[in-house]
């Protein structure tokens, strides 16, 4: 099997945790940004771009805070590949910031990367953080 590389890269948003957890934590709001369509049952999330779909589990998560899907195989199975989504807030300023932790072929890092970037872009248009 392929061993894919982990990377983060964060991003400062203009939104209250509460309100972007909505976004990264239900299949309506990730629906808004992240895919075409998001569905789910139970820990089993469904996302949908154009004619492709997969799926992930929800493996764990904190309310206004952080939530992490694993991806499943052709099986359901649980692969070694997940991504995380951490809100940051900073104590002092109440800055926010979207930490995403993905994983990536060593060669498709910076295209990973870009995709988030867009990923991320169309977030801050949906929340109005632009």
């Amino acid at each position: 099997m392929n061993v894919k590389t982990r990377y983060e890269i964060e991003f400062p948003l203009n939104s209250s945790p509460q309100l972007l957890y909505q976004y990264i934590s239900t299949p309506s709001g990730l629906s808004e940004w992240f895919a075409d369509n998001v569905n789910s049952r139970g820990e089993i999330f469904t996302f949908i771009w154009n004619d492709s779909e997969e799926k992930a589990r929800l493996t764990s998560k904190k309310t206004g805070e952080k939530v992490k899907f694993r991806w499943l195989d052709e099986n359901n199975n649980d692969t070694d590949v997940f991504f995380e989504l951490r809100i940051l807030e900073d104590e002092i300023t109440k800055d926010v910031s979207l930490m995403v932790v993905d994983h990536a072929d060593e060669d498709e890092i910076d295209e990973a990367k870009q995709l988030w970037e867009n990923q991320i872009s169309d977030l801050k248009h949906v929340i109005g953080s632009v």
